[in-house]
C-alpha cells in the first residue's frame, strides 16, 4: 500500500498530478477541495462551516478538515492506497492523520512537494477562477492571502516530514507529463 501526501501552494498542480498518479499507481485520490465542494454543494453542516472560511481566503480549521477526510478514507476500505491532496495543511493535521492511519494499520509513505513561483501560481489561479467560478480564485488579494496562510501554517510540514525522512521536493513548473515523471521517479524509489 502506498499513501502519499501531495503538498504545495494553491495552484501548484496537486489535483492535476493526482489524476495521473491515481491511475498509474491504482490509488484513491482524496482532494480536500473536492471533499469541501461536495459538502458545500450538499449543504452539510461541515460544508457550510468550511465555506465561511474559504470565502474569506482562509484555511478551514483542523477539526473540520480532519472529520471530512476520515470519512473519505473510511468509505474506501478496499483502496490500494491514498493520495491526500491538500491535506494535511498543518503539523497538527499531519499528526492527526498519522494517528488515524495507524488505527487502520497504514502510514504515509511520502510527502511530495510541488514547488513553484508565487507569481506563476497567481496567474494560474486567476485563469482557473475564470473557468471554475471559484470566488477564492478570482481575487488576487485573496490568492496572496492564501499563499501567506500557506507560508505561515503549511510550510512547517516540510520539517515534520523531513524528520520522518518522507519529504521530497519536486519542481512543479513545466509540462504536465514532465512533472508527473518527476513525481513517479520519487514514488518508484520508495
Amino acid at each position: 500500500m502506498i499513501n502519499l501526501v501531495l503538498f504545495g501552494k494553491p495552484g501548484a498542480g496537486k489535483g492535476t498530478q493526482a489524476e495521473f498518479l491515481k491511475t498509474q499507481y491504482n490509488l484513491k485520490h482524496i482532494s480536500t477541495g473536492d471533499v469541501f465542494r461536495y459538502n458545500i454543494s450538499q449543504g452539510t453542516d461541515l460544508g457550510n462551516l468550511a465555506k465561511s472560511y474559504m470565502d474569506k481566503g482562509d484555511l478551514v480549521p483542523d477539526q473540520v478538515t480532519i472529520d471530512m477526510l476520515q470519512a473519505e478514507v473510511e468509505k474506501n476500505p478496499e483502496a490500494s492506497g491514498f493520495i491526500f491532496d491538500g491535506f494535511p495543511r498543518t503539523t497538527a493535521q499531519a499528526q492527526a492523520l498519522d494517528a488515524f492511519l495507524q488505527t487502520k494499520s497504514m502510514q504515509i509513505n511520502a510527502c511530495v512537494a510541488l514547488e513553484a513561483d508565487e507569481d506563476e501560481l497567481t496567474k494560474r489561479l486567476l485563469e482557473r477562477g475564470k473557468i471554475s467560478g471559484r470566488s477564492d480564485d478570482q481575487d488576487e488579494s485573496k490568492i496572496r492571502n492564501r499563499f501567506q496562510e500557506y507560508n505561515d501554517k503549511t510550510a512547517p510540514l516540510k520539517d515534520f516530514y523531513q524528520g520522518q525522512n518522507k519529504f521530497y521536493a519536486v519542481d512543479g513548473i513545466g509540462e504536465i507529463a514532465e512533472v508527473t515523471n518527476r513525481i513517479a521517479t520519487v514514488i518508484d524509489n520508495l
